[in-house]
């Protein structure tokens, strides 16, 4: 058995005007050779300004689906999303321009979509610049360098410098017309595990000192560790969340809580590993109780006897079991 308990305080970003990310209810559908596919479900996400968030999810899972609609490059077949209060669903051709040089920016897996290779890290930055319209390019070209730790690098191309330097020159572009919301997917794809810590302790320098939305995308669960709250995305909709909290330090540490997400259907996805663990399968047995749900296998024939009444010992030792 397992319990959905709910708690006075979650701590989940509320849900108000500071959200630079918003989606209600997002549906993808995609059509080949008469088949349909679902790729997104009802997804729901609010992220709030300023946080630095990840979304995690297997291949399949809807989360490059749910990038390419953030991103600007696709739209929903139905629901709502909107990033930094522009309206996704209803983007001209000129918003979308706009949308693109001045409200979000982009740190791809691929160098290739990142970098000019024939432009030094420098000019790639300034050329950023140039497109987004930013007036003070040498200004600002100065503070990426010194937040991102770019000055060996700056008169190198893409070629001539390291995997972890590369990325971290395509933060600098992503930045580089000081965008509302900074989008990574799979930002460490190419990197060993320690240059990808290093790129997340550069990302979380970056929302820290600058206050920029971000929003990391990827299938490494490894990445929660470096983030204070991670977004699972399963079967095109958001599954559980985990927020982890932090002290004085830079770095979230290992105090860790899951939620899982109710949607405005009233579904929620247990995690993976609770279904395992406890042979869930088909269907369940459900039982209201006065604080909390019961959620037993559709195999147990008495499942009436785990609600009589019961001690505080005995509420501890379930949620230990769990």
């Amino acid at each position: 058995m397992t319990d959905t308990t709910p708690t006075a305080s979650s701590g989940l970003p509320a849900v108000g005007p500071d959200r630079a990310i918003h989606c209600r209810e997002l549906v993808r559908i995609y059509v080949s050779d008469d088949v349909e596919v679902q790729a997104l479900q009802g997804l729901e996400l609010d992220v709030a300004s300023g946080e630095l968030v990840a979304l995690v999810g297997a291949s399949g899972s809807g989360k490059s689906t749910l990038l390419g609609i953030l991103s600007g490059l696709d739209r929903p077949t139905a629901g709502s999303a909107l990033v930094a209060g522009v309206d996704l669903t209803t983007m001209t051709r000129k918003t979308r321009l706009h949308y693109h040089r001045r409200v979000v920016g982009f740190v791809w897996q691929q160098t290739e979509r990142n970098l000019v290779p024939y432009l030094t890290i420098a000019d790639n930055v300034l050329l950023a610049m140039q497109i987004g319209g930013t007036r003070d390019r040498a200004g600002r070209l100065d503070t990426l360098v010194e937040l991102l730790d770019l000055g060996d690098v700056l008169e190198r191309r893409p070629a001539d410098v390291s995997g972890g330097q590369r990325q971290r020159a395509a933060v600098a572009v992503g930045l580089a017309n000081s965008p509302s919301v900074l989008l990574a997917d799979e930002p460490t794809g190419e990197l060993d595990e320690s240059t990808s810590a290093q790129l997340l302790e550069t990302l979380r320098t970056v929302n820290r000192e600058t206050g920029t939305t971000t929003l990391i995308v990827t299938h490494d669960a490894a990445v929660s560790e470096h983030v204070e709250r991670t977004v699972r995305i399963r079967d095109g909709r958001t599954s559980t969340e985990t927020l982890r909290s932090t002290t004085t330090g830079s770095a979230p540490d290992g105090d860790a809580q899951e939620f899982a997400l109710v949607d405005r259907a009233g579904r929620l996805q247990l995690p993976q590993d609770y279904v395992d663990r406890l042979g869930l399968r088909d269907r369940v047995r459900l039982a209201m109780r006065p604080d909390h749900v019961g959620v037993y296998r559709g195999d147990d024939a008495h499942p009436t006897a785990h609600d009589a009444p019961r001690s505080a010992a005995d509420d501890r030792t379930e949620h230990d079991d769990v």
